[in-house]
Order: structure tokens, then C-alpha cells, then sequence
């Protein structure tokens, strides 16, 4: 007999809960994208001087007026560690020497930069910044 195989009964409940597992887990993808989050990012993402720097700022969440925004300075890592990183002939380099102090002002007018565009935002309230971990651990350094 030559017609349309048909699934026996465990076959189409276990396709059903696929289905409703993948449209649960979509769901739930959804709930957590925050657009408001995507239009500061693509915001940040436009600017001229941020677009061309080797590091990409960009708001994490924005809740109750606070936007907060990954970062790779912090305490936690010396600035010359981020600075090799992103400039390789950095590896040797003192942190008195001149380029080095050049690309700290221009990472820290970046951040500024960035920190100016968010806080115009008529939404945001005040900035907290974050050490940007998942950059760093890309980068092969592990921070606790």
C-alpha cells in the first residue's frame, strides 16, 4: 500500500512538547530583550569616535533610570592590561611612556563619550558601570 506514512502516538506527543518547549523557550528569549537597551546600543554603535575605538561600550540593562554600561577599566584590572590587548605594541611598553598615557586619555574620553550619549537619554537617570568580564575572558584573562 502506497500512502503518507503516518506517526504513532508517542512519536506526535513528543513532537508537540518539542514545539511547545521551542515556542516556551522564545517566549522567555523575548520577556529578557529589552529594545530600549538595543536602541541605546545602536545609538552608541553610530557615533563616529566610538565606532573606530577597539572596544565596544554598550549598555547591559536599564532599570528604574539606571543604565548600566560594560567597561573594560575597573579597580579590578590595571589599565595597562587592557591597553596591551587592544594595542599589541604595548607589550613592553612602560605605563609612563608617552603612547601609553595617550591611549589612557583617549579610553578615558571614550568612556566619557559614551557615558555623555547614554545619560542624554530623557530615560536614564544615572550611569553604573561594569567591568566587561565576558570581554576579558575572551581575551584569555579570567576575573573572579
Amino acid at each position: 500500500m502506497t500512502g503518507s506514512p503516518t506517526m504513532d502516538r508517542f512519536t506526535r506527543i513528543y513532537l508537540a512538547v518539542l514545539v511547545l518547549v521551542a515556542i516556551a523557550g522564545f517566549g522567555w528569549w523575548i520577556s529578557g530583550w529589552d529594545s530600549r537597551v538595543s536602541q541605546i546600543n545602536a545609538i552608541i554603535a553610530e557615533e563616529p569616535e566610538l565606532a573606530t575605538y577597539p572596544y565596544t561600550f554598550r549598555v547591559l540593562s536599564l532599570e528604574n533610570g539606571t543604565a548600566e554600561i560594560s567597561s573594560p577599566r575597573s579597580a579590578e584590572v590595571p589599565v595597562i592590561q587592557f591597553l596591551r590587548i587592544v594595542y599589541p605594541e604595548f607589550a613592553n611598553s612602560s605605563v609612563m611612556d608617552d603612547s601609553v598615557m595617550a591611549a589612557q586619555d583617549r579610553l578615558a574620553r571614550m568612556q566619557s563619550r559614551a557615558a555623555k550619549l547614554v545619560s542624554d537619554m530623557d530615560d536614564v537617570e544615572s550611569i553604573r558601570w561594569t567591568i566587561d568580564r565576558q570581554w576579558y575572558a575572551a581575551n584569555g584573562i579570567y576575573l573572579d
